[in-house]
Parts: structure tokens; C-alpha cells; sequence
């Protein structure tokens, strides 16, 4: 009997093993990841606003409209509070 209780032992094993040698495969690409942007300091380059980059481009031209938007009103509002108490403060 190879089912116990009617569960397809060989069935979930291929998921886990499909699943395990994904995961194996992620930390690989997140280990070649790591040495570009290690490269790409060593070069003199800011990865921080590489990453902004990276960020950006996933986004489409609405999102990245809006963002702009809501930081330019955000900052504008903060630049009109500024002479209020808590600008004081700090």
C-alpha cells in the first residue's frame, strides 16, 4: 500500500523537491545580485540610488506620476509648517 490514508506520497515529494530546488535557486541569484551591486560600489557607484533605480523601473508612468505628486504636495505642506512649533523643536 503507497497512499496512507488516501495522501500520494510520491506526489508531495515532487512539490517539495520542485519547491527546495526553486528556493536553492533564489539564493543563488540573490548571492550573483549581492557581487553586481558589490561591483558596481567598487566602481564608485551609490547602490542606494541603484536600487531607487531598480525600484522605478518596475513601476509603470502612473505610479511613478503619483509618487511624484504626493511627494512634491507632502514636502510643500512640511515647507508651510515649517515655522510652526514642532520645526521649532527640532
Amino acid at each position: 500500500m503507497s497512499d496512507i490514508v488516501g495522501i500520494p506520497g510520491n506526489r508531495i515529494r515532487s512539490f517539495i523537491e520542485r519547491i527546495e530546488q526553486i528556493e536553492t535557486e533564489i539564493k543563488e541569484l540573490n548571492e550573483a545580485k549581492k557581487e553586481i551591486f558589490s561591483e558596481a560600489k567598487g566602481e564608485g557607484f551609490d547602490v542606494k540610488i541603484l536600487k531607487e533605480i531598480i525600484k522605478l523601473r518596475k513601476q509603470d508612468q502612473d505610479e511613478r506620476d503619483e509618487h511624484d505628486s504626493l511627494l512634491d504636495v507632502y514636502m510643500r505642506a512640511m515647507d508651510e509648517a515649517g515655522s510652526g512649533p514642532a520645526a521649532q523643536a527640532a
